[in-house]
């Protein structure tokens, strides 16, 4: 006698579970979009599941193939075979990651067939220890016009003795890539007439280029990040007068960098920059409405004096720079509608205290406008309440500022049995409270806890 399974004294086969696929009666887009979420190695493996299933990787928009996934001698192979079998009339994406340079020989086919498939998004990720090992196939950028997003990772060398032809290329990070010269930086950021977003991230040490220029009218959004230490030669001219954002990290004993002003710029972050000579960081960026600097010597970099910073309505500074002082009390008076100042210490448990000691607070000859009549947020994270030059800056911006809707402090944990210290700390949030008088709506709320409201 057949034996059945019961739940509950009815056969499972009688209620229509057993052999039921109820995933194949999911409508094709569900399923694909499914599909489009898996490594793609394991979505061709679902077309044993049914005759239904056998084709329908071959459509899907975005595959996505990773060596560690393939024996060594079958991932080139196999991988031909599938972009080759796959049938979508336009593929969004491919993402390739290969780890074994054996199989990066035949980067040129996979390139050539996601061109040919009309590719909108491509990423080649080859992670190997030889920089530059594998050579970027130029002969495939003559003339493209589909490909919309392109990003190259680790050692890709580009090598572009003319001019490439990416006509609706917007969006291009090159992460670690080699330039062999100017030149090919040049043939590669001309050719993108549509670009708007460029992320680069670089190490001049390995790097053949010694002059970076970044000459795109369209361009809109900028990261630089260099990540190279030490004395380095040549640096970088930036002319992008569409600009509205720019990320700039790690600039460290560059022989220049030159960036043309940007008047349609709104947000500049400019991190861990030092030691740049002919520097005009601040005068390129009077435009922005927010602005967050990390940089020092503020000696070496110029100040743009007589420029007024109009449309500058937040401003975050890193105390742990040295002259950050300085900085502060140059920019309140040249930003008059300011409305969020927020000052940041990330790194202050590292340093070294004496180094610090003989920085001052030199104060406005007169109260900031923006103090005045425009100042609505004060935060400061990880403030120093023990030195002297941040208590002066505390205090004066809680005195002379009219229109503060909310201000905050933090400071680092004290433990709960260094009582002497938490008595020290109490006594200077008793101080800083009672010099809140500018602003009406301005209160001191006090705690145990590292954050203080006022």
């Amino acid at each position: 006698m057949e034996e059945k399974c019961k739940i509950g004294g009815e056969s499972l086969s009688n209620r229509g579970v057993v052999n039921k696929d109820r995933i194949s009666e999911l409508p094709e887009a569900l399923i694909l979009h499914i599909l489009s979420s898996l490594p793609t190695e394991t979505a061709i493996t679902t077309s044993v599941l049914s005759k239904s299933w056998k084709s329908l990787w071959k459509v899907l928009p975005n595959l996505n193939f990773d060596s560690d996934y393939h024996y060594r001698d079958t991932f080139s192979e196999n991988l031909c075979k599938s972009l080759i079998s796959h049938k979508a009339p336009v593929l969004d994406s491919l993402h390739l990651r290969v780890e074994d340079e054996s199989d990066a020989s035949d980067v040129g086919i996979w390139t050539g067939i996601a061109f040919a498939r009309h590719v909108r998004e491509l990423v080649l990720s080859f992670p190997f220890e030889d920089e530059g090992s594998v050579r970027f196939p130029n002969v495939l950028c003559s003339c493209n016009d589909t490909l919309e997003i392109l990003k190259l990772k680790f050692s890709i060398l580009l090598d572009l003795p003319s001019r490439v032809c990416f006509k609706s290329l917007r969006e291009l990070h090159l992460y670690y890539v080699l330039f062999k010269d100017e030149e090919s930086v040049s043939n590669l950021l001309c050719g993108c007439p549509s670009l708007e977003d460029l992320v680069l991230h670089r190490m001049r040490t390995y790097d053949h280029v010694e002059t970076l220029t970044i000459a795109v009218p369209s361009l809109q959004r900028l990261t630089l990040k260099d990540f190279s230490y030490g004395d380095g030669d040549g640096g970088y001219v930036i002319n992008a007068h569409s600009l509205k954002y720019l990320n700039i990290y790690g600039f460290h004993r560059l022989e220049f960098c030159l960036i043309e002003n940007e008047p349609e710029l709104v947000e500049a972050l400019i991190t861990n920059v030092s030691d740049v000579a002919n520097e005009n960081f601040l005068e390129s960026l009077i435009s922005a409405k927010h602005l967050s600097l990390d940089f020092s010597p503020l000696k070496e970099i110029k100040y743009p004096t007589g420029k007024i910073f109009n449309q500058l309505l937040s401003l975050e500074l890193h105390t742990n720079k040295e002259e950050w002082c300085n900085l502060l009390s140059l920019m309140l008076p040249s930003s008059p509608k300011l409305q969020i100042l927020k000052l940041n210490d990330s790194r202050r448990k590292y340093l070294d205290k004496d180094k610090l000691a003989d920085r001052k607070w030199n104060q406005p000859k007169c109260v900031p406008e923006c103090l005045l009549f425009h100042l609505e947020t004060f935060v400061w994270t990880r403030y120093e309440w023990q030195q002297e030059e941040e208590h002066e800056v505390a205090t004066y911006i809680l005195k002379n500022v009219r229109r503060l809707k909310k201000a905050t402090l933090s400071t680092y944990p004290i433990e709960s049995k260094e009582l002497e210290k938490l008595e020290k700390r109490r006594e200077m949030l008793n101080e800083l409270a009672s010099v809140v008088r500018a602003s009406n709506s301005c209160h001191l709320l006090c705690d145990e806890a590292d954050t203080y409201s006022f």
